[in-house]
């Protein structure tokens, strides 16, 4: 019989997209095939108050954390913090950067996103992460119109790390979670320019998900019942049900990684658009 995996917390704070550091999250946590990574991205992270934010979050579901932050007194804020909390944090560049000065013979610039071209392409994807992460989680719905993509899920079918993951490409996407008993925000059925797509996975996958989130349910949820298997199939009928009345597309994220469910969606675009 086939063993579960594992679920572990991984914490990915970046004061740029965060594509860099999500790469290489993802290349390493690949090579530990018994372990699956839940992802927490935190992009344009570049103040003391956001900083905080994000360790109250790692606080809160305690993990790996590996950062790309440049500023030293923010880096050294989350080296100390982490320490105190007792849980891993690698600061990915800062070996790198220690090679290349002692080679070069040049400390580094410590410039902020310096990878990237200040071009239309990355001003187009910074906006999209400004979208994505003001629209997480149903919030903002008079803007939905404004959209390329809106993602339609219950909780814990990978709303946010695709979200995320989108908006790094310039796809500005928002997402909401479907919750039975309580409706979508109206502007949602009122929206003619995104595409909505319904996300959907086993009922087996979610509960292991579920297990594993120490936070428990997105609002609106009876704690008690968040990982119990018969209601989260109820969960998953309601929004099946709900993408068929509306003729909305859904996309199984079961077996999917966080790319090949983005490029699934983005198939979508041309054939309905």
């Amino acid at each position: 019989m086939e063993n579960k995996k594992n679920f572990f917390h991984l914490h990915l704070i970046s004061d740029s997209t965060g594509e860099t550091l999500i790469a290489a999250g993802r290349a390493a946590a690949a090579q530990f095939k018994s372990s699956s990574a839940i992802e927490h991205v935190y992009p344009l992270i570049r103040h003391r108050k956001q900083i905080l934010a994000v360790l109250e979050s790692i606080d809160y579901e305690p993990g790996i954390v590996l950062y790309t932050i440049v500023d030293e007194e923010l880096a050294a804020l989350i080296d100390e913090r982490c320490r105190t909390m007792g849980v891993p944090c690698v600061n990915v560049l800062k070996p790198v950067l220690a090679t290349f000065q002692a080679y070069l013979g040049a400390p580094s610039r410590g410039r902020v996103g310096a990878q990237h071209a200040l071009n239309a392409d990355y001003f187009r994807r910074i906006e999209a992460l400004n979208f994505a992460m003001d629209h997480d989680d149903g919030q903002m719905p008079e803007d939905y119109d404004e959209a390329d993509i809106v993602l339609i899920g219950i909780s814990r079918t990978s709303k946010t790390p695709t979200s995320i993951y989108l908006a790094n490409r310039g796809i500005k996407t928002a997402n909401i979670p479907i919750v039975p008993g309580h409706d979508l925000p109206e502007s949602l059925y009122r929206t003619t320019r995104p595409l909505i797509v319904g996300l959907v996975a086993t009922t087996d996958r979610i509960s292991q998900v579920r297990e594993h989130r120490e936070l428990g349910a997105t609002g609106g949820y009876d704690r008690n019942h968040y990982t119990d298997r018969a209601a989260i199939n109820e969960e998953l009928k309601y929004a099946r049900t709900l993408c068929s009345r509306h003729n909305w597309p859904i996309i199984d994220v079961t077996r999917r990684s966080i790319e090949e469910t983005a490029a699934a969606i983005v198939a979508l675009r041309p054939k309905l658009r």
